[in-house]
């Protein structure tokens, strides 16, 4: 009896000191789930002003301001770093497999030329749960979107081949991505709002996405013939023509720059391509976390529950329980320090030089537009 009694006493101290040293988690925020989608395919190719171009700008994260106190947490801001650029791929599929649209790039950064812009945050991301905010712009900067979407997976969303091993290598073909019905709800969505633009206004769209991507490159020229409305939208006051020897310059930079920017695309492709196995077996492991936790969620003693056999019993069970918890917290630890180093080289190579220019992604995409400009100066004073 004596050895038991210390027993408890050692757990029950463990225990307390355990729940002083973490503080309770905050109480979750629900998201709007978006439920069972199906994505909407254009049975056939849609009419030529309808295919507006699409940029999708890296994602930004909303981050805990001690989200990096400890060594465990660092690791895991890798790791949502690394989603920033690896969940906006994901969208930019949909929307290429919905054929509603032009190109459809991922930027590190919005850019002048495209008639659509997408940008996001990540709201909440941990195997369980995935919020996006997102907010679509079109040229003349009137809204299309502005909405928080969530989407929660299941069991069923992680099949056991989800687990892989020598024997079960990744398949990328096989794999269907968890939070599928959210991105399919987005570009629903998108697709919803062109519907409401006649030709003309769509034409409109494309056309202030013309000027503004000249007014880039030449204020001075092209400057004029734009203006905002009293909605801050901007509006066409005059178009160049057709045949004007300026406007044939700014389509060569803006088609020189479209090539760079399919470049960057490709390489968050081959990001996306690199992340993925790793990114899926840790969402997997993510999403055992959550379970973990909630399975260890506290439960109230009742007043005798030491005076029987059967609550030191539960007691025990409790604290094994916890204790294989930390064992699986500290792996889970590991494994995202893990998922972070694998994925560094290809990060690296991402930011490296693309065309001769050097620095992160964002770097070289501002030295690139710096570089079109002053080459573009040199071509229109040589006219």
């Amino acid at each position: 009896m004596l050895a038991r009694a210390l027993l408890l006493s050692l757990m029950i101290l463990a225990t307390s000191c355990n729940q002083l040293a973490t503080p309770p988690p905050p109480p979750a925020v629900e998201y709007p789930q978006v439920g069972d989608v199906s994505l909407l395919i254009a049975p056939q190719s849609p009419a030529e002003v309808q295919l507006l171009d699409i940029g999708i700008v890296v994602f930004d994260n909303i981050e805990d301001p001690a989200a990096t106190q400890t060594y465990g947490d660092r690791v895991f801001a890798e790791v949502r770093d690394k989603e920033i650029r690896y969940l906006p791929f994901l969208l930019r599929n949909t929307l290429i497999e919905s054929q509603q649209w032009g190109a459809v790039r991922v930027l590190p950064l919005a850019d002048p030329s495209v008639d659509l812009l997408v940008s996001g945050t990540i709201l909440v991301s941990n195997g369980t749960d995935l919020a996006l905010q997102i907010k679509v712009r079109d040229s003349t900067g009137r809204s299309w979107l502005e909405k928080v979407y969530g989407d929660t997976a299941y069991l069923a969303d992680y099949p056991e081949n989800t687990r892989f091993t020598a024997g079960n290598p990744f398949n990328p073909a096989a794999h269907t991505e968890p939070y599928l019905d959210l991105y399919e709800q987005i570009s629903n969505d998108l697709l919803a709002v062109r519907v409401l633009f006649t030709a003309a206004e769509m034409q409109n769209i494309r056309d202030v996405s013309r000027l503004v991507y000249a007014n880039d490159l030449s204020p001075e020229s092209f400057g004029h013939m734009l203006e905002q409305d009293s909605n801050g939208q901007l509006q066409v006051i005059s178009l160049p023509a057709e045949n004007d020897p300026m406007l044939a310059r700014v389509e060569d930079m803006r088609l020189r720059h479209h090539v760079f920017i399919d470049t960057v695309d490709e390489y968050y492709e081959a990001l996306h391509d690199e992340m993925q196995q790793a990114y899926v077996m840790w969402r997997r492991h993510a999403y055992d976390q959550e379970e973990q936790e909630g399975a260890l969620a506290p439960e109230p003693i009742s007043q005798d529950f030491f005076s029987s056999s059967s609550g030191y019993l539960t007691m025990t069970q409790r604290y094994n329980r916890f204790r294989w918890s930390k064992i699986y917290q500290q792996e889970f630890r590991e494994l995202a320090a893990g998922f972070n180093q694998e994925l560094a080289p290809a990060i690296l190579e991402l930011n490296e030089q693309v065309h001769g220019l050097s620095g992160t992604m964002k770097e070289q995409y501002i030295q690139w537009r710096r570089i079109l400009r002053q080459l573009f100066e040199l071509e229109t004073g040589d006219a």
